[in-house]
Order: C-alpha cells, then structure tokens, then sequence
C-alpha cells in the first residue's frame, strides 16, 4: 500500500487544499464550500482555539450533530494540536457529564436545541455554541504544524471497553491516517465521490471512515444530522450521491423506496455493525445501483480489524467479516474469543492503566470480548460477544450500564437485560426485572417510558418481562444464558 507523506492528521488535511483545489469539499444545506474554502475555514478555526488558550494536548469535546462546523471545528483544534474527543448526541446530560468530566476537556462546542435539547456541560466547562461565529472569527492560522508528531494522540473516543461504564480510547494522528488509506482503497472511494454522511461523526466510522476517509481522496462530504429517509432519498437523487455507508438499516430502508430511479447515482456502499442476511446483501446487488458493497469487523480500541475485498462473494459479505488488515495480526485464542495485534491498536485507556492492562496484555494483543472463527480462506465469522454487548441499529449496547440505570427506579429491586433479535434494528434490548416487594402494580410500559427518560434511545429495553428471582450461579452472578 503507497505510504503518503503526511504524518499527522492536520498535515493531511491542510494538504487538501493544494490537492483538490476549487473541487466541492462540504455540502450542508444551502452551504456550499471547495476544499480551498473548507481549509480556509479549519485555519481560522484553528487560530480561534489558540486565541481561548488550546494548546498542544489540551482536550476539547464536540457533542452535536453532523455539520459543516462539525467539521471545520474537528480538524480546526486538531490544527491547533489539540486532543478531539466526540461525546455521543444520544447521550442523556448525566452520561455525557461523565465522559466530558473524566476526559478533562477544557470547553465542550454544541449546537443548540437539536432535536429539542439544549446540551449543557459539567459545571466549570465553558459552553461553545458550534453555530456561533466564534471559530470563524480569528484570521487563518499559518502557525507551522509540525510540531505535531505522529505518534501525538489525535482523538479520544469514548467506548465501553470491557465493562459497562465508557472508558476513553486513544488513538495517535499516525495510525489512523495509514488505517483509513487502506479503508478507502477497500472501500472504493475516489476523488471527487459525493459522500453521503448518515453515520455520526461522534463514532469512528462517521469522523474516520467518513470525514478522514474523505479528506484523504477528496471525496464531498454530505452531513447528514438526523437521519430521515424521505430527505436521504431526496439527497441522494439532487446531490447526485455515490457513497454511502451505514448500518444494515440503512440498505432496509432503500430496498423499501418505491422509486428506485431516484438512487441512481449510487456506487459504493459499506455496511458492519450487524449480521447481514445472505438475502439481503443479494437484494441490494439486485434491486439497488450499488457496484461494491464493503462489510468488515472493527472496534474503537483497534480501528479496522478485518475487511472484505472487492469481488467477495454475497455469501462472504453477507456471513463474514472479511479478511485481516494489511499487518494487524487477527487470531481466536483458545475461548474462542477473538484477540488483536499491530499497529492499529489504540494507546490504551485514558487515565486507566488498570482497564488497560485488562484488555490489552503483555505480548500486544488487545482481546476484544468478541468471539469469533476462521473459515477454511482465512475469513473472519462473528459468531457472539463474550462480554454480552448487543448492537442496536449499529451502536454498541452494554447490559450492565443499563442494568445500572434500571437500578435506580425506585420499584426495581434486580434487572438483567440480554439482545434478543429484531428485524430491523438487528438486536434490542430485553430486560428481565424483579421488583421490590410491595411493587407488583408496575407495568412494562411504565419501565420503558421511564428509561426513556434517562438513557440514550437504543440502551432502551423494548421487551420487560417480570419475574419472581433471577437465575443465579453460586457466587450470585446472574446466569444469562437461562433467560436467552
């Protein structure tokens, strides 16, 4: 694989402009901007966070929506050398305070009032409205940026790791512009692609097979802020859309679009996340325009882990993961749990050398609690999770930070809460609840309507079932694979 000169992320996308020129770079709504202008605008950017006092390291998060300022905000404190750290926008005011409070952000940039929320930070965090004029107001920052070494932490995201509560992964500027060449390379992208960006940039496959991807081969970005398929249809046929990637929902609902002709443009399209049907991978080659459709297995703490490649069977996409990525070493240790090594895997945990040690051990090799196999080619099979995650509509779902939630109402005295299959969104939640005696008048719908409150949409159990004890083992730990 041809090895680019930059070694950081803001070299990369500094270079843009010099590369691509007058080319459409961003589109978002009426906004309309080449890659000279979208550069023009992180360098401005960039000077408005060294004027508030961002300095090499010094962390920042964004918890808002996919934008153009999104982006310009991003790669503009990347410029400055400072750390990103996305918070997810599904996130509740508690789980974002706790991840923006333990990553030690110096300010927190939201957009006000999307979807009827006014995003609020841990107090003592000042508040950066992403739509205000503030990151435009600096003159371009010509500041040389290679102070910055490739081996400088680039971004930190906030995953769950190997137990319920989000630990932050740390990834450097070096190995996620070499992990992401090789993505879009597999994934097809080409200069001068219009991207249509539906997976959120507060998530690895939104900021980097999305934004860095992109960047990368000069491809036009499309942010999508919420996803809605009458205006992804309608986009995809006025933008003239050729790539699009998204959890196997996504393909769900333009297989439902009655007028086909209107998807057209379509080429490339990358699906993961979830177990893909045979039959629905052969009806997106049959009913829809797409020329190549790129499936794989990755994590927060180790990127892209395996790829499928270009020709790959419906079969192949359809029931595995692909094959490793080019040096990072990919094995299934004796509990069939699948374990990774090479150069993608993160700098471990922030300020969690405990959590690190955990999931990382002395020879390299990051276990990733998912269990896996080979097939005869070499072709990775997710077969479960050994830390009982589940994936709702593509994002991950922890069962003991929900359990943790439910805990707090006031009538439930033990939860356990398991994935069980869902057509659409691939798994969701159930939770089997025992209540406090006295209680018996709660009602599931009263359970859900209350967790709504208080957690992210897809950590919400859509099935409540009571029962008189949960099944336990002799040190007390629930046995789950009595409920399944």
């Amino acid at each position: 694989m041809t090895q680019r000169p930059w070694q950081t992320i803001p070299e990369m996308v500094l270079s843009a402009a010099d590369r691509f020129g007058d080319a459409e770079a961003v589109v978002d709504g009426p906004l309309r901007l080449t890659f000279n202008e979208v550069v023009e605008r992180i360098r401005c950017a960039a000077s408005a966070f060294a004027d508030l006092g961002v300095d090499k390291g010094d962390r920042i998060a964004i918890w808002a929506p996919n934008s153009a300022e999104w982006i310009i905000a991003a790669f503009g404190l990347l410029t400055a050398g400072g750390v990103l750290v996305p918070v997810n926008t599904r996130f509740k005011a508690e789980e974002a305070a706790d991840v923006i409070g333990r990553s030690g952000a110096k300010a927190v940039l939201v957009q006000k009032g999307f979807l009827g929320l006014d995003y609020t930070a841990p107090a003592g965090v000042p508040v950066i409205d992403l739509k205000s004029d503030i990151l435009s107001s600096g003159p371009p920052f010509r500041r040389d940026v290679s102070g910055l070494k490739g081996t400088d932490i680039s971004d930190i995201i906030f995953t769950s790791g190997t137990t319920g509560r989000p630990r932050g992964a740390r990834m450097n500027h070096r190995q996620t512009l070499r992990m992401y060449e090789e993505w879009a390379t597999l994934a097809d992208l080409r200069e001068g692609d219009r991207y249509l960006m539906i997976n959120p940039y507060f998530h690895t496959f939104g900021l980097k097979a999305g934004l860095i991807a992109s960047f990368l081969r000069g491809a036009t970005m499309l942010p999508v802020a919420a996803f809605d398929i009458d205006r992804v249809v309608d986009l995809i046929e006025t933008e003239r859309i050729t790539m699009l990637a998204g959890p196997p929902t996504l393909y769900h609902s333009l297989l439902a679009v009655a007028d086909k002709g209107k998807l057209a443009t379509l080429r490339a399209g990358v699906t993961g996340a979830a177990d893909i049907p045979v039959e629905l991978v052969r009806r997106i080659h049959d009913e829809l325009p797409f020329q190549t459709l790129m499936t794989g297995y990755g994590l927060t703490e180790a990127g892209n882990v395996t790829l499928s490649r270009p020709g790959d069977s419906f079969e192949d996409v359809a029931t595995t993961a692909g094959l490793p990525c080019e040096d990072i070493e990919v094995r299934v240790a004796d509990d069939g749990e699948v374990i990774v090594r090479g150069y993608s895997v993160m700098q471990g945990y922030l300020d969690d050398p405990a959590a690190t040690a955990e999931a990382i051990d002395a020879d390299g090799w990051l276990h990733t609690g998912d269990l896996g196999s080979f097939t005869a080619a070499g072709r990775l099979r997710i077969v479960g999770r050994k830390k009982d995650m589940f994936i709702v509509g593509g994002f991950n779902a922890y069962p003991a930070e929900i359990e943790g939630f439910l805990l707090e109402h006031p009538v439930v005295a033990q939860a356990a809460v398991i994935g069980v299959p869902d057509e659409r969104l691939g798994q969701v939640g159930k939770v089997f609840i025992v209540v406090k005696d006295g209680n018996d008048g709660v009602t599931s719908e009263d359970l859900i309507s209350w967790s709504r409150q208080r957690m992210a949409g897809f950590k919400v159990p859509r099935y409540v079932e009571f029962l008189d004890e949960l099944p336990l083992n002799a040190t007390g730990k629930v046995m789950k694979d009595r409920l399944r």
